[in-house]
This record gives C-alpha cells, structure tokens and sequence, in this order.
C-alpha cells in the first residue's frame, strides 16, 4: 500500500517558492505531519522522517530485498542515503526561509551488515552551522537491539538568503 506520506507524482509535491517562504524546521516538521509529501526517493528506499528538532533528525526505515547488493547482503549506498537523508534534514532543521543546503561530502563506516526486514533510526546531528557550510554526523541503530550498525558524518554547504 502507498505510503500517504510520500510524494507519487510531481503535483504531491511542495514548489520551490514554498519551501523558500517557509524555514527547515517548519518545512520538515509539516513533513512529519504528513502536511506536505515527503521525497519519493524515501519510499523507493523504504524510510520516512521520524521525528525532528532544532539540530536533530531522526529517519526510520527497514531496507528489503530490492536493496541488496550482488553479494546478498544490504547495498552500502542505503546506508549512506540514509545517513545523508538524516544528516543534511539536521543541517537543515536550524535553516531561516529562503536559505538552503546540499551536501559538500559525507563519509559512512559500515560497522555490521544489516539483515533485510531490519527496523532501523537514523539520528542525524548538526555539530556546527556557519554562515556558509555546516558539519554532522549520524548513526543507524537497530530499533529492536539498539546495536550500531553505520556511523557518517557531513559538511554540507548552505545557499540563498
């Protein structure tokens, strides 16, 4: 069943000029809200924004098996759009209306594989926010054991204003 909370065509989704009226938190705390649809790269890779606050985003997803890699096991470019979804949504969170960010770099160390089925949090955290990059870092942990299974870090670089 299509998850209401994810755009299925270009019309679901916000236009540019209301994401620029409106700042990163209000933006992604309506999108938690279901009030605007969330990206539809999130339902092709399984996972939703969870929870958000001023520096923090929390996503939750459990990769399937259309996201295995030829060796059988979770492809390691899920968990680093994950990573990348949580860590540049914190960066965000702490953005004014009309300023925005994408990502510069970001690293992930995979720590353990991560069994299809697996309900997972990615919590993104914001470490600083300049006037014209910031920097953070995440982890996915397994909701049912809390065991660690990536860890990332981000700088992203902020625009408009």
């Amino acid at each position: 069943m299509p998850d209401p909370h994810i755009a299925r065509h270009p019309d679901e989704m916000a236009r540019p000029e209301q994401i620029a009226a409106m700042s990163g938190i209000d933006y992604l705390r309506a999108m938690v809200r279901g009030d605007v649809a969330g990206p539809p790269m999130a339902g092709a890779m399984g996972f939703l924004l969870h929870d958000v606050a001023e520096g923090r985003a929390v996503f939750r997803g459990t990769p399937a098996f259309e996201h295995l890699n030829p060796m059988s096991v979770v492809h390691g470019g899920w968990y680093g759009t994950l990573l990348d979804s949580a860590m540049g949504c914190a960066v965000a969170s702490v953005l004014p209306a009309g300023r925005g960010y994408t990502t510069l770099e970001y690293k992930v160390n995979l720590i353990r594989a991560l069994p299809i089925g697996t309900l997972v949090e990615c919590t993104g955290r914001l470490l600083h926010a300049g006037r014209s990059t910031a920097v953070a870092d995440g982890e996915i942990r397994g909701v049912a054991d809390g065991r660690l299974y990536a860890s990332g870090s981000t700088t992203c670089i902020i625009f408009g204003g």
